[in-house]
C-alpha cells in the first residue's frame, strides 16, 4: 500500500529501510467514500496528503454559496492547504473525494518529527513546495492567458483517464465557464 509513496519520495531522495520505516510510522492511512470531505473550509484540520487511489477536488465556497474549483488531485499526487498546514490558520479550501479514495496523511507535528529524524526529508519537502508553487503559478497564468477551450484541451491531455471522473459541473467551475459553455466546447472538440 505504501509502495507508491516510497517511489514518489525516492524519485527525489533515497531512503534507507530504517528511514522509510520511520516515515511509515508517522503517516496515517485514511479511506474516504465518494463525496466525503477530507477538509472543510474554515476548519482547523491540517494534513499533508499523498493520494494512493482516487480523485479529489479542492474548492472554495464564495459568499453566495457558489463553488469555485481550484485544483483536482489524483493518484500519486500530493495535496495540501499550504497556509493551513504550515501556519496553522483556518483552512481556506474544501477538499472533497470525487470517488472512493485512499490516502496517506501526515500531521504537521509528525512532519516536524520526520525532519528531525530524517533530515534529508527537508530536501524532499523543499522540492515539493517548489512544485506546489509552480503549479499555483501555472494555474494562475492559465486562467489569465488561455481561453477555456485551451484549458479544457490541456486538462484532458494531462489527465486522459481521469477527466471522466470529473462532472461537468466541477469541470466548468474549474475552467471558469458555465455548464452550457462547457457543453459547447465539448461538442466542438
Amino acid at each position: 500500500m505504501y509502495k507508491n509513496l516510497r517511489l514518489s519520495i525516492e524519485r527525489k531522495i533515497s531512503l534507507t529501510d530504517d528511514e522509510w520505516n520511520f516515515v511509515v510510522e508517522k503517516t496515517e492511512f485514511i479511506k474516504l467514500k465518494k463525496n466525503e470531505f477530507l477538509q472543510i473550509q474554515n476548519s482547523n484540520s491540517s494534513y499533508e496528503c499523498f493520494i494512493l487511489k482516487g480523485a479529489f477536488k479542492t474548492y472554495i465556497l464564495n459568499d453566495n454559496g457558489n463553488e469555485t474549483v481550484i485544483f483536482f488531485s489524483f493518484e500519486n499526487e500530493w495535496m495540501c492547504d499550504l497556509e493551513n498546514f504550515y501556519h496553522q490558520k483556518p483552512t481556506t479550501y474544501n477538499i472533497k473525494a470525487l470517488e472512493d479514495s485512499e490516502i496517506l496523511v501526515i500531521s504537521k507535528a509528525n512532519k516536524t518529527l520526520l525532519f528531525e529524524q530524517v533530515p534529508k526529508l527537508i530536501q524532499f519537502h523543499i522540492i515539493m513546495v517548489e512544485k506546489a508553487n509552480i503549479a499555483i503559478q501555472q494555474r494562475l497564468l492559465d486562467v489569465l492567458n488561455k481561453n477555456s477551450k485551451q484549458r479544457y484541451l490541456e486538462f484532458i491531455e494531462r489527465y486522459p483517464n481521469k477527466f471522466k471522473v470529473i462532472s461537468n459541473k466541477n469541470l466548468s467551475s474549474y475552467l471558469g465557464v458555465s455548464h452550457e459553455f462547457l457543453s459547447k466546447i465539448k461538442r466542438r472538440v
